[in-house]
């Protein structure tokens, strides 16, 4: 049996059997932070493409987050995976290296609006698609990106399919064909990193998009390939190099519905790569010490080979990066910035870094770190030579709000109403959080539809 047959069959299991309780719980929690980032890149300058882009397309049933206006499923997974993803913000497995929400809550999202789906129906679909994506990168890890690609996406595609025909409620041989047709739509390649462009928040949107477009064409009477995993030109063939890890995959796929890789699932706790979060954490212990920037007078960060490439490479521009997004990947700005500005948030990478941040930039150096883990764990270290002649050491085992140290929920909610806030007046953020909340036992997804979009901001 094909890959994809097998995954076509366990969705219909699930849809009938539905969540354990405690992946239900953890997947409203994921859902709602997805959401809420969404919210503050639609209330941002990154989310101003989205903005224009949503303002022309036509009249649809399918919610944008914190726009007006409702527009074509696949238009709408396309937008709303574009703002999870626009501000770095979005949640990640780091095993796997996928930032899930990003592609399956839009997914899933625009796929259950169309299908008049219950909040079950939309929880288990977007569980599922997070188990099938963590088993994509956990079959072949840092493979796709060694290639140049983001399996957030190439990856996505497929899922985002399977997703959309799961919730619409196509056959078995429809559902495969999705899938299939998907491989044909995934995309999405790390030339970004050369000067920081914005597209990269694009790639779970286009695979989202790519999914549902997928799904109709299915219903519609294409075909697609029914080895679209593990086939010669499938995934793992034609994106990670090497079909053999298709291998891997069916193996992992005997632990759907009993093996749960979403509770796992990581947090983020700013609004920039992942990969810098640790450093990030490691420069706060140093001002915890009580070093200030101007006692330093240089500073070594030790890197991950995997984490390298993207948030290193070159070091030249990295220390000096052309925008305030293209410094999200900027591994000496990041720190600089905890050190001089005492924090790394939203309004970091707003505008280009100050003079006095790329001063202290400059004065930063990076080293392979020896017996790295990545990508199990994110970890730092970073060493700091005083201007009196002191050295400090500090190392960040694995990242906040990683399974291995995890953030409460009660932390992933403060998050979600600080982001909400800057795109729903309060009073409809605390509906949108609500309506989340009460998925679990809700009939349809009216009062999620009706509290996605803005009203009327008081502040406006």
């Amino acid at each position: 049996m094909t890959l994809a047959r097998r995954l076509a069959r366990h969705a219909r299991d699930l849809s009938r059997d539905g969540l354990p309780p405690e992946v239900e719980a953890t997947a409203r929690l994921h859902l709602l932070d997805a959401i809420g980032v969404g919210l503050a890149a639609a209330g941002s300058a990154a989310g101003a493409p989205y903005r224009r882009y949503a303002a022309g397309l036509g009249e649809g049933a399918v919610s944008l987050i914190g726009l007006p206006g409702r527009v074509a499923p696949a238009a709408a997974a396309l937008v709303n995976g574009g703002l999870i993803h626009g501000l770095e913000f979005d949640d990640t497995h780091t095993g796997s290296i996928v930032h899930g929400s990003a592609v399956l809550a839009p997914a899933a999202l625009a796929a259950a609006q169309a299908a008049g789906a219950s909040g079950p129906r939309l929880l288990a679909a977007y569980a599922l698609g997070w188990e099938v994506l963590v088993r994509i990168g956990l079959a072949a890890p840092g493979a796709f990106q060694a290639r140049g690609f983001q399996v957030t996406s190439v990856g996505g595609a497929l899922v985002a399919a399977l997703v959309a025909a799961d919730l619409a409620g196509l056959t078995e041989d429809e559902t495969v064909a999705a899938m299939g047709i998907g491989l044909s739509g995934a995309s999405g390649v790390f030339e970004f990193l050369t000067n920081g462009a914005s597209v990269k928040s694009l790639h779970p949107g286009l695979a989202a998009q790519a999914g549902l477009t997928a799904a109709d064409l299915a219903r519609a009477g294409l075909t697609g390939p029914e080895t679209a995993f593990e086939g010669r030109c499938g995934l793992f063939a034609a994106f990670a190099g090497d079909a053999h890890r298709a291998g891997a995959f069916a193996a992992s796929l005997d632990g759907l519905g009993t093996e749960w890789h979403l509770p796992r699932a990581a947090f983020k706790f700013h609004p920039c790569c992942h990969y810098l979060h640790p450093f990030i954490e490691a420069a706060g212990i140093l001002a915890e010490r009580g070093v200030t920037a101007d006692d330093i007078g240089a500073l070594t960060c030790r890197v991950p080979a995997g984490a390298a490439p993207v948030i290193c490479e070159p070091w030249g521009a990295k220390q000096a990066p052309a925008s305030g997004h293209a410094a999200r990947w900027s591994l000496p700005v990041a720190v600089a910035a905890r050190l001089v500005e005492g924090r790394v948030d939203l309004a970091t990478f707003e505008a280009p870094a100050g003079a006095a941040l790329l001063a202290l930039a400059r004065r930063i150096a990076w080293e392979p770190l020896a017996g790295a883990r990545f990508p199990e764990v994110f970890e730092a270290e970073i060493v700091a030579e005083t201007r009196d002649g002191t050295r400090h050491e500090v190392r960040v085992d694995d990242v906040y709000g990683n399974a291995g140290r995890p953030a409460g929920a009660d932390a992933v909610r403060d998050k979600f109403r600080r982001n909400a806030v800057r795109s729903l007046a309060p009073d409809r953020a605390a509906a949108l959080e609500a309506a989340i909340d009460g998925l679990a036992e809700a009939p349809h997804l009216d009062a999620l539809t009706l509290a996605l979009s803005p009203s009327a901001r008081s502040d406006a």
